[in-house]
């Protein structure tokens, strides 16, 4: 198991694919007016893209198209002091083309927003990075001491 320089765990790309699939909440983080946003979005893994549904006109679908953007998805467990966090950086692009919304609309992607949400959103996980962090063996000493 390799460790980073904070004693967490360096997950692999299948890895972080795994748990990127195990959870339907993540956050974008896009440019909206030459400043970085933040957005929680519902998506679904597919294959290795994260698809996410949003309306036509929303800050979202405008700044995503054709753009870098970082995703992030995570999950921890406060009480047991336990968890994992992956991010993905790659190009957004938007679907126009009718066969792939169709094959996407079929995908297991229900939104939470209302309205109507049928503009697709791809992220490609180009550089793919996470880190997990596990329960702390027991110090004995210290188990003792007390």
């Amino acid at each position: 198991m390799k460790l980073d320089s904070a004693g967490l765990e360096v997950l692999s790309r299948p890895e972080c694919l795994e748990l990127l699939g195990s959870v339907s909440i993540g956050r974008i983080v896009f440019t909206d007016r030459a400043l970085p946003a933040v957005q929680p979005v519902n998506f679904v893994l597919d294959d290795e893209t994260v698809v996410i549904r949003t309306t036509i006109g929303s800050k979202l679908a405008a700044a995503a198209r054709d753009a870098i953007v970082a995703f992030e998805a995570d999950d921890f467990d406060p009480s047991a002091r336990t968890g994992w966090s992956v991010t993905a950086v790659g190009p957004a692009r938007a679907v126009y083309e009718s066969r792939e919304i169709e094959r996407l609309a079929r995908l297991p992607l229900t939104t939470w927003a209302p309205a109507s949400r049928d503009h697709y959103i791809l992220v490609q996980t180009g550089h793919l990075t996470g880190r997990r962090i596990s329960p702390r063996p027991v110090d004995q000493g210290a188990a003792a001491r007390d």
